[in-house]
């Protein structure tokens, strides 16, 4: 060999190419191709009935996400008998190949991901006849295209979608064989860092093949791969650490193709994974999201079967334990429980088995009360990638205890190789290993392979990759694993791990707190909704006897927790997928008040005088709307039925114009001075002689949004560089004042197109002030924030999590303070000193900022891919300041935040005092957040959580018969006997604690 590395490097790629062209030699034409018209996404037997028309190659498809069918008819030539005889099949699209009535195997022949060819004879005769059937997604894996994203079609970068081949060819076994015995040493010996010594081995065994192979010399290819062989008895060297390997296809649920389209991806993905099964019996395939399995089991029962089988077998898991991969930011605690709920009782019904691990490989984030949820529905270990992104600080571990705010934790891993579609290459192996971080404590990580995010999953190469690379020198030992055997060599063989507390902060695609506000408004007012539909209906069935609508409750709640997938619910998902989502929480709040107004009439009294009914766990004596529209004063207690009341004069409230055109609001409780330009001047929280503002609040302001890559995800640091003041109101347009409420209401034109108009609300007695804005919004990547200087110093902000609280920097001290300058929170955030602090609360808003006394509510944004009409339109939505003595904790910032969003419910009550609560606690840190009845019998389900980070003993009292409690989980199973004393039920708990009681 002459000594000259890139020359012979070149010669061995040449060579291994022409290996890899004699795989599909022999070709030949099918006999008859017969296109349908492009319909919708129809079911096989529809398909039959279609006209079919012949056509031949080059027809044109299309437009964007059009189906056809097409059938093929092909003769496999005589001579070709014993071999195996595959279709070739390019459409520029996405396709499903039927055979026999039933979808066998997804095809791609679009993006950088195609996989075009498909098994159709394993052992040819010679002279069959084949009659095929090919469904065509007009798509690629990603929807909209990998380039352009959300451009209209046809794509702008490549032509439209077009038939442009279809033929039988011969597979060639021995040329498959060479082609990847010599592309894997190829790639190995191209490696920096191989050991020189076996580099230099592999370089002249690889130059010796090219000399001894012969294209025409058939007789010959045995010598020369046994060149290759005696290269692979260079085996691993034993070294400490071990890689497990594990099939996956992210499928995102919906993205940049429709949701419909989603449920054909998963099918051609689970097709394609159990044919390859029966041709790997190694292959081991993870799939999470029970919704996909329940898309297959209704649609395709003969694929459903399959899977089944393989799960009984081993080589399919189930994954992930939830209904589908949620965003783990926005949903409340309560959805994120139903998420596991319903998704792992899905799996153990359906599959006879609970997951073990979280698999959230593509999330925006983590909140600090996972580790528990997961605790709570048996899960004990956790995958995820996503945060490798972060672009101030990396992870600093790729194995690590994560430990909750509760206390609780769980074993965690990052896949090294830095993605969940890796394509088991052979530079991922290695940088696998090279890239742990965690050597020191730990000897296995996890590769994830298959193509992903359209979804697609492991293909034959990279299983021929791996069964290559399981003992090779210069390579770690490599496995194809179960997660929950990878998981079990980690738990065993780790050392001392690192412990990762609280929430898992991912630093990019902070946007997903703000985009498509219909979308957060719509998930708020379901969770909302549906916690009062099952709280009533609860009621109802207990008290009354009435029918509870498990199935309606439990199909309802399927919907919001598929709108809650990490591509939906953060806004970043194609237009169709977000008119589809808008329609889809429509209809569940539709449904939730339904059962709502069915409860209360089966528990209303028969006297016809309103009474107010409070659904939250706080009593609550406020100004309210009754059922002819008149304003009162309603007094509730918690979960209670309550009464109309006289308001006290010391109650009432005032409003006033002001010398300069402004106004004064006034109520016992606030003193709220508004300027004629609409913003808040003053706000004296008069129990403790505190003025709240520091400057004046009710600041809006305008950001250039425009994100240097994902528009509709990101919100970039350098926002903060182009702030602008929004214009002041064009004058005091209004002033309605009566002794329950006072409203001041503004106008003001927002940045070149925009309008909001906002109505500034004090109610007697109430310790809030309300901002109640409708906003019609045309800007183009614009971002609005209302800002409040207030008048306290601290470190910290605090704001509403998922059945908690996160505390987050004012500051920017270091890179992490820094990651920190747009942050998602709930119902609240709170800014607080000793003995006095300030919380903003929303309706439907899950973005805020804190920078040293200025707290910020993100309210609008204006993205344009890859929705082009993101957000454009009419909005409303309300925020409100609560000053408060004390901390955040005795201010009582929860339930004050939980009634704003809450609004009284009405029935009619029984003559005589008002009812007492149905349910209440004595602990004010305990909150009562869920009554329903159980999945399985007439259990009643009580789900609490510690919200201030106390700990206690707390007294639940029902207003309802019981004999007994226990404590349960969040998948309701029954595990022990609770503490009833006098008809109370005592309940220890700890900070942060969610706790589950089944009553009965």
């Amino acid at each position: 060999m002459l000594p000259h590395r890139r020359y012979t490097r070149d010669r061995i790629r040449r060579t291994e190419e022409r290996v890899a062209a004699l795989i599909h030699a022999d070709r030949a034409p099918v006999d008859a191709l017969e296109l349908s018209p492009t319909v919708g996404r129809i079911d096989h037997a529809a398909a039959a009935e279609l006209p079919y028309r012949a056509v031949a190659l080059g027809e044109e498809l299309g437009p964007l996400f059009a189906t056809y069918w097409l059938r093929i008819a092909a003769t496999v030539p005589e001579a070709w008998a014993g071999a195996r005889v595959d279709l070739l099949l390019d459409t520029r699209s996405e396709a499903t190949l039927w055979m026999d009535g039933r979808a066998v195997q997804g095809l791609n022949s679009a993006g950088s991901q195609p996989r075009p060819d498909a098994t159709i004879v394993a052992g040819a005769a010679g002279g069959e006849r084949l009659a095929l059937e090919i469904e065509i997604a007009c798509n690629d894996p990603f929807g909209y295209g990998e380039r352009g994203q959300g451009a209209r079609g046809p794509y702008a970068s490549r032509s439209p979608f077009v038939l442009d081949r279809c033929e039988l060819a011969r597979f060639d076994p021995d040329a498959w064989r060479l082609a990847f015995d010599l592309g894997v040493l190829r790639a190995l010996e191209a490696e920096d860092g191989v050991d020189p010594a076996f580099a230099g081995e592999l370089l002249s065994g690889l130059n010796a093949f090219c000399n001894a192979w012969d294209t025409d010399d058939r007789a010959g290819w045995p010598a020369a791969g046994a060149i290759l062989d005696r290269l692979y008895e260079a085996h691993a060297a034993g070294g400490p650490h071990e890689l497990s390997a594990v099939g996956h296809a992210h499928l995102d649920t919906a993205w940049l193709w429709p949701l419909e389209e989603s449920w054909r991806k998963a099918q051609r993905t689970f097709a394609t994974q159990a044919r390859l099964m029966d041709e790997y019996p190694e292959h081991v395939f993870a799939a999470s999201q029970a919704q996909h399995y329940a898309w297959v089991k209704e649609r395709d029962p003969a694929l459903w079967a399959e899977i089944r089988e393989r799960v009984a077998r081993g080589q399919w898991i189930p994954v992930g334990g939830t209904w589908i991969e949620p965003d783990c930011n926005l949903p409340s605690g309560e959805s994120l429980a139903r998420q596991f709920l319903h998704g792992q009782r899905f799996f153990e019904r359906e599959l006879g088995r609970r997951c073990t691990e979280l698999w959230q490989p593509d999330v925006f984030g983590y909140t600090g009360q996972l580790p528990q949820l997961m605790r709570e529905a048996g899960i004990s270990r956790f995958l995820t990638q996503k945060l490798s992104w972060n672009r101030f600080n990396p992870p600093e571990h790729h194995t690590f205890t994560w430990q909750g705010i509760d206390g609780s934790e769980v074993l965690t891993h990052f896949p090294p190789a830095d993605t969940y579609n890796a394509e088991a290459a052979v530079a991922e192996l290695r940088r696998d290993v090279r890239a742990y971080r965690d050597h020191d404590r730990s000897r296995d990580s996890l590769l994830v392979f298959g193509h992903g995010d359209g979804g697609g999953g492991p293909t034959r190469a990279m299983l021929e990759r791996l069964r290559r690379a399981r003992d090779l020198r210069g390579l770690p030992r490599t496995t194809l694993r179960s997660p929950e055997a990878f998981f079990d060599r980690l738990e065993a063989g780790g050392g001392s791990l690192r412990t990762v507390v609280g929430e898992l902060y991912f630093e990019y695609h902070r946007g997903t707190f703000t985009s498509q506000a219909a979308l957060k408004r719509g998930n708020r007012r379901c969770e909302a909704a549906l916690h009062d539909a099952e709280l009533l209906a609860a009621l109802a069935a207990r008290l009354r006897g009435a029918p509870y609508p498990r199935e309606a409750l439990g199909e309802a709640w399927r919907v919001l927790l598929l709108n809650q997938f990490h591509d939906i619910l953060p806004g970043t998902s194609i237009t169709e997928v977000n008119e589809r989502s808008r329609r889809d929480l429509a209809a569940v709040e539709a449904a939730a008040e339904q059962v709502a107004a069915g409860a209360l009439e089966a528990l209303s009294g028969d006297a016809g005088r309103p009474a107010p009914v409070n659904t939250t766990a706080w009593p609550r004596r406020e100004v309210a709307r009754d059922p002819a529209g008149t304003l009162v004063v309603a007094d509730a207690p918690p979960h209670g039925v309550g009464r109309i009341v006289d308001a006290g004069a010391a109650e009432a409230v005032r409003a006033e114009r002001t010398p300069d055109g402004g106004a004064v609001l006034e109520n016992a409780h606030l003193r709220a001075t508004l300027t004629p330009g609409g913003a808040l001047a003053r706000l004296l929280h008069k129990a403790s002689g505190r003025e709240a503002l520091s400057a004046p609040g009710n600041r809006l302001e305008l950001y250039e949004d425009r994100p240097v890559d994902w528009d509709a995800w990101d919100i970039d640091p350098f926002h903060l560089e182009t702030r602008t003041d929004c214009p002041a109101a064009e004058g005091v347009a209004g002033i309605d004042a009566g002794p329950l409420r006072a409203e001041v209401a503004f106008e003001r034109p927002v940045g070149r197109r925009s309008r909001l108009r906002q109505v500034v609300r004090l109610d007697a007695a109430a310790r809030r002030l309300e901002v109640h804005t409708t906003a019609t919004w045309h800007e183009d990547h614009r971002l609005l924030k209302v800002a409040f200087p207030l008048a306290i110093h601290a470190p910290d902000a605090t704001y509403e999590t998922a059945f908690g609280a996160a505390r987050r920097p004012t500051h920017y001290s270091t890179r992490h303070d820094l990651a920190r300058y747009e942050v998602p929170g709930h119902r609240w955030a709170d800014l607080s000193e000793h003995g006095f602090g300030v919380a903003l609360l929303t309706d439907a808003k899950y973005g805020y900022s804190a920078y040293g006394d200025t707290l910020r509510i993100s309210l609008l944004r204006a993205p344009r891919q890859p929705d082009p009409e993101a957000d454009i339109g009419e909005h409303r939505f309300a925020y409100a300041i609560l000053p408060h003595a004390g901390g955040w904790q005795d201010g009582g910032v929860v339930g004050e935040a939980r009634a704003f969003g809450a609004p009284l419910r009405w029935t009619t009550a029984p003559p005589g005092p008002p009812g007492a609560s149905w349910a209440e606690v004595d602990a004010p840190g305990l909150v009562l957040d869920t009554v329903k009845l159980a999945e399985d019998g007439d259990a009643l389900v009580l789900r609490l959580y510690e919200a201030h980070g106390g700990r206690g003993r707390a007294r639940v009292r029902l207003g309802v018969p019981f004999s007994a409690a226990r404590r349960s989980n969040l998948l309701e199973d029954d595990l022990a006997p609770v503490e009833v004393d006098g008809g109370e039920i005592v309940v220890d708990f700890r900070p942060w604690q969610i706790v589950t009681l089944l009553v009965t």
